[in-house]
């Protein structure tokens, strides 16, 4: 049987390939500036990037200057090997010179042909000449609006009226047109002319999964009269597909609408499924089930999947096992198992096939015959503007066809322009191997299975190590999965339960009450107690030296090998006790989920990635090759170690400062910040339960201008580490810097991170999609409470007055509200004093700058709405002043130069960060843009382990980069050796 079916899929596959007659789509045809395009960035992969670069970036220049300066940027550099047809006479004219002009004119007139290509037009009224067409000719239409990313209730709201218009255009325009019953009837009855494509993203603008039932509730509101409108005028609703992280959301949300009354037996409705994904044909067996149970059938469409660079890349960065196949041929093995299970359940799913791939065309057919199915039964889709000769071959046959048809803007519409191209230029697409590669018949229709090549061309497992040393980043929670969601929530139960207990110092290994204690609340509710800390007195801080001070010797004298193993102890710990301790960061300090669960891996980080640095600088390192002298520098430990660390990450930080110490042969004190000492005293148990030696960690929380004084001035400390506000850092240099000769035969050394006035400069060119989404999380995540927190957005004249009105709208449409509610994407600030000196500034600025936005806050906690002033001088007090709280400034330049002079006016430099497509402005930035940490395209916040060391300079600290390869040389003393290996005139080799 399998052999019968297999010779049929070759004769229908061979029948279709003498339907196409030999025919190449138009994308391929060379005599057509797109064909060039296609087949030079098939040759040349440079050429490649960059015209897709180019494209994505085109609509965004506002003139012919602007075109062609970003023509010789990507396409006349030096060392470049491109064809001169692609330079347009470019390489050597300035760019508001006549030629330039033309070469401009000329690239907008061929680019936005080769869009039309692939977009019917700008609205279903422009598009409406094209469908008609594309009826008579025996072709129906699924239409697709394209547009920008939603970031805000404003634009979702307007993407609803957008697509209740083309609703309303389909419904008038289709009534008429003539009837045909190879496109309009199937066995089961009527098939709706009027066919439109919905993506839930961009109805919701809140919309993700942490928040699975309130996302499902948001999108169901706007979805509901679509629905409604689409059951009354026999209008089919599609739902599609997008990135795996909604994948669950949307199959959810397309159930969970189907069942209410209203809907439960509307059968023009339909669902997405990508066959690229691993759990493609578990989640169509679901569905199947479901649809049987529902007794009203519904439809899918099955296709590969357009976003598996994305999701390959995305997975392999967050060290999550990728969703989807990492092989062509297991995407098509897996379509075909799809393709039968479909076609298996047919009373109960309707099944729409989208593929470009004659094989997995031909398959669904032969399939489809042996199930003794109508031709009607089934359908294929395929999009507008490709693949002509294939749909003229498969609607010969006898089959309907479906165009994906695009409608949208320009602009918006060049994201998935690039997709198109992109797909049509890899080199395992289909139409590619088959009309521009010549791959012979034998090879396109033959059975998807691995081969040598494609295990050769796999992609690397997304948790190998990083460096020769092993080290690779602990992946953070996929909150997309329901398993993690719900593990998350019982811990925050459990620790919810555990609040208000008491919490003792820990000196030399005892636990000690004191009589003063401090009081730990929840800022999100300050009637509950988190927990009850003892607090250190001044004589406990001496304590605390001496225990430190008689562990010191036989901690320094163990191997860095065996040091190494009680972070690795400690790192297991944590990962045990993982979402329990990311729950008490949630209560203690107001971190939501993912905020919280960032802090505990990059604990876990340091401790893993600290270990092994120091089993490779514990290495003596030669100096020199010299015949006779054998020259060494070794490292050994500085002393007596005192961290005094924030709130803001109050395990990740203070664990970083306290096991970079400890690893290095040093003996520890922790000074955590009274907000979070409920945390620290988490950190102290599980040091405890990773057998550290009594004394080389002591746990000493306790205020600063006590506790903390006194392990500053002692003389028993040899090294201070500490991360906090510039004012406080300043002072403990300052008195760090005094000895008493005495009592102290040392010079302390302070490890010092302070703060930041951090900024983000907006170019004229930047993708606004990601520029207001990567401010917006730089600048009130946490509620901006991070020293990295973006608090100045300088945003060019070209493009300022859209990026102003999409921030001010994105920004409220956050969500705020307590900490443990995943659906709230703004928690509370750490405390009252916060809050009154945040609040201090607002009221300040409103009489100084102008609001543009300032967000309600809850009635109960220490709430602070995220506020953006708008502002004209860059030396105020806005743009100057380290806020530390969910406060923006946004101000207005004329160009990159003076972005940059404003983005460095500050006495601060930790991060920064550039949204720009202009090659030689991203070369500038790196160069120019003075601050530890920059950023390019991406939000200047959430510095990982080794990938970003994290530390600054000028104001900001004493350039020391945590988590980086010279962070722990800062708490150790370099040493150097030379003997003399000469003896009588003979020295060894």
């Amino acid at each position: 049987m399998a052999r019968a079916a297999e010779k049929r899929i070759v004769e229908l596959g061979n029948e279709i390939f003498r339907r196409m007659k030999g025919e190449a789509p138009s994308v391929f045809r060379k005599d057509w500036w797109s064909g060039k395009v296609m087949d030079w960035s098939m040759k040349d992969e440079a050429f490649k990037v960059e015209m897709f670069r180019f494209v994505d970036v085109f609509p965004s220049l506002n003139d012919h200057v602007q075109v062609a300066e970003h023509l010789q940027e990507y396409f006349c550099r030096p060392g470049q090997d491109f064809p001169s047809s692609f330079q347009w006479g470019l390489a050597r004219v300035k760019p508001d010179s006549w030629v330039a002009k033309k070469a401009a004119d000329q690239i907008e007139k061929q680019i936005l042909g080769m869009a039309s290509k692939f977009i019917a037009g700008e609205d279903a009224p422009e598009a409406m000449g094209t469908l008609r067409q594309m009826w008579d000719a025996g072709l129906c239409f699924t239409l697709d609006l394209l547009g920008e990313a939603t970031l805000s209730e404003a634009e979702a709201a307007d993407y609803l009226r957008r697509y209740d218009a083309i609703f309303d255009a389909l419904i008038a325009a289709t009534a008429d047109w003539p009837a045909r019953p190879e496109l309009d009837r199937a066995p089961w009855g009527v098939v709706p002319r009027a066919n439109v494509s919905v993506k839930i993203s961009s109805l919701y603008s809140q919309l993700d999964a942490i928040d699975f039932e309130g996302s499902i509730e948001g999108v169901k509101t706007r979805l509901r009269p679509l629905f409604r409108k689409a059951k009354a005028h026999g209008l089919f609703l599609n739902i599609d597909m997008e990135s795996y992280k909604d994948k669950d959301l949307t199959i959810a949300t397309f159930k969970s609408l189907l069942e209410e009354d209203e809907f439960a037996d509307f059968a023009h409705a339909g669902l997405v499924i990508q066959a690229y994904l691993k759990e493609a044909e578990a989640d169509i067996l679901e569905l199947c089930k479901w649809a049987k149970r529902r007794k009203t059938p519904v439809t899918v469409r099955l296709v590969k999947g357009a976003y598996w660079d994305y999701e390959t890349i995305h997975s392999a960065q967050e060290g999550w096992e990728s969703p989807v196949f990492g092989q062509k041929w297991q995407t098509d093995q897996s379509y075909e198992r799809c393709t039968e299970i479909l076609l298996d359940h047919h009373k109960y799913i309707h099944a729409a096939f989208a593929s470009h791939n004659v094989r997995s065309i031909a398959h669904a057919m032969a399939y489809a015959e042996a199930k003794r199915l109508d031709k009607r039964d089934l359908e294929f889709q395929m999009l507008f503007g490709m693949a002509e000769p294939m749909k003229a071959a498969v609607t010969s046959m006898g089959y309907r066809l479906r165009d994906y048809v695009p409608v949208g803007e320009i602009i918006p519409g060049m994201g998935y322009l690039v997709r198109r191209l992109l797909e049509n230029t890899s080199n395992e697409s289909w139409l590619r191997m088959s009309f521009a590669d010549g791959k012979s018949l034998e090879e396109l229709l033959a059975k998807p299975e691995k081969t040598a090549a494609s295990a050769s061309s796999e992609r690397p497992a997304a948790r190998a190590p990083l460096n020769k040393e092993g080290f690779r980043n602990e992946p953070m929670r996929d909150f997309s999965q329901a398993p993690v969601r719900a593990h998350f929530r019982e811990a925050i139960a459990t620790v919810r339960s555990r609040l208000g207990m008491r919490y003792p110092l820990v000196i030399g290994g005892e636990e000690i009450e004191t009589q003063e204690t401090i009081v730990s609340v929840n800022p999100s509710r300050p009637d509950e107690v988190v927990g009850v800390v003892a607090r250190a007195t001044a004589e406990d801080a001496e304590a605390a030296l001496r225990a430190a001070e008689a562990a010191g010797p036989g901690w320094a004298k163990l191997p860095a090998s065996e040091r190494a193993k009680y972070l690795f102890a400690l790192a297991e710990q944590m990962r045990k006790w993982r979402d329990h301790l990311a729950g008490w960061m949630v209560f203690e300090v107001g971190k939501n989920w993912r905020e919280a669960d960032g802090d505990v891996c990059e604990a876990i980080d340091f401790c893993e990635y600290y270990a092994r640095e120091m089993l490779r600088l514990d290495t003596p390192q030669r100096l020199g090759s010299l015949p006779g002298e054998l020259n060494l520098m070794f490292y050994q430990p500085r002393g007596v170690a005192a961290v005094i660390a924030p709130w803001n990450f109050p395990l990740a930080i203070l664990c970083g400062m306290t096991v970079a110490a400890a690893v290095t042969g040093n003996t520890v004190i922790m000074k955590p910040a009274e907000q979070s000492s409920v945390i620290a005293a988490k950190l102290m148990a599980l040091t405890r339960e990773a057998a550290f030696p009594p004394g080389v960690i002591n746990y000493l929380p306790g205020l600063g201008e006590e506790v903390g004084e006194h392990l500053v001035q002692s003389p028993k400390t040899h090294l201070i580490a500490f991360t906090g506000s510039m004012d406080v850092g300043l002072e403990i240099l300052r008195k760090a810097a005094h000895t008493d000769p005495r009592a102290q035969q040392h010079v302390k050394k302070v490890v010092c991170e302070m703060g930041g006035k951090n900024a983000i400069i907006v170019d004229a060119d930047a993708d606004l999609d990601e520029a207001v989404q990567g401010v917006l999380q730089a600048a009130f995540g946490f509620q901006g409470q991070k020293c990295s927190a973006c608090s100045r957005a300088i945003v060019h004249a070209a493009c300022y007055e859209e990026f102003k009105t999409r921030l001010v709208e994105a920004t409220r449409s956050l969500i705020l509200g307590a900490a443990d509610d995943p659906a709230h994407a703004i928690g509370p600030v750490v405390d009252a004093a916060a809050r009154d000196k945040i609040r201090g500034y607002i009221d300040y600025a409103k009489a100084e700058e102008t609001l543009l936005i300032e967000r309600e806050t809850p009635a109960d906690g220490y709430f602070v709405g995220p506020t953006i002033f708008e502002v004209r001088d860059p030396a105020s007090r806005l743009m100057q002043e380290e806020i530390f709280g969910p406060v923006l400034a946004l101000i207005k330049v004329d160009d990159f130069g003076q972005a940059l002079d404003v983005a460095n006016g500050t006495r601060f430099a930790l991060t920064g960060g550039v949204y720009s497509r202009s090659p030689l402005n991203i070369d500038r930035a790196r160069r120019e843009f003075r601050v530890g940490n920059l950023y390019i395209n991406q939000k200047c916040t959430g510095a990982l382990v080794y990938r970003q060391p994290f530390g600054g300079f000028k104001m900001s600290g004493v350039g020391a980069k945590a988590g980086g390869p010279d962070y722990l040389v800062q708490f150790m003393e370099p040493r150097s050796m030379t003997e003399n290996t000469m003896r009588r005139g003979f020295a060894p080799e």
